[in-house]
């Protein structure tokens, strides 16, 4: 069974429709789960959010909400988005990033409509996972939610979910089968055309502002 490590935001909706696939992964891979700060992968690479960019951001959610109705996912964006997903991740890390706590914390978010700016909510979840929420503000949370961050950037993260597969970089919750079919025949990235465009030349690039 080949290793793999997923990298997350619970900003994302996209990573909380990936996590609903989580157990299947850690059927398949052996997975270790990283929560990043979004914003600090928007800052390294120059890019602007989805949520930055006015019609991308109504789009987003729209097509967010048909998805889930598609799929039978139980979803009901926050009362405002983007927020700030900080004291989310640290509560990740203190629960050693357990799997039925992730489904807790992307449950309160992204399927109730709750604030997830309200510091009452991180409480509540401290509490129903059993992290006393003044753990949050310790320096080793700080440090290790900064080091996951870095180590995902050093290593090519650009978004998320992003499913890592040795040098492999699986970006999206819709590249979750492209995923799992690489680690089932490595070869599949090997024949010519794959070669040929990730290598290939830039026609003209865009003046930077």
């Amino acid at each position: 069974m080949r290793s793999a490590d997923w990298y997350f935001d619970f900003i994302s909706p996209f990573a909380y429709f990936a996590s609903l696939r989580l157990e299947e992964l850690s059927s398949k891979l052996q997975l270790q789960t990283h929560p990043i700060l979004f914003a600090g992968l928007l800052n390294h690479w120059g890019q602007k959010g989805p949520a930055e960019i006015a019609g991308k951001r109504a789009w987003t959610y729209r097509w967010c909400v048909w998805h889930a109705q598609q799929h039978n996912i139980p979803f009901k964006a926050p009362a405002s988005h983007p927020f700030n997903p900080v004291p989310y991740l640290r509560l990740a890390l203190a629960t050693g990033c357990a799997p039925a706590a992730l489904h807790t914390i992307f449950e309160a978010i992204w399927t109730t409509g709750a604030d997830a700016t309200d510091p009452l909510l991180v409480a509540d979840l401290a509490a129903r996972l059993q992290v006393d929420p003044a753990r949050l503000a310790q320096q080793d949370l700080k440090d290790a939610l900064r080091s996951e961050t870095d180590r995902a950037i050093a290593r090519g993260v650009f978004g998320v979910p992003t499913l890592a597969i040795g040098e492999e970089l699986f970006w999206g919750a819709d590249a979750i089968d492209f995923a799992l079919a690489y680690a089932a025949d490595p070869a599949l990235l090997e024949n010519a055309e794959m070669r040929r465009v990730k290598t290939l030349p830039v026609g003209v690039a865009r003046k930077q502002l």
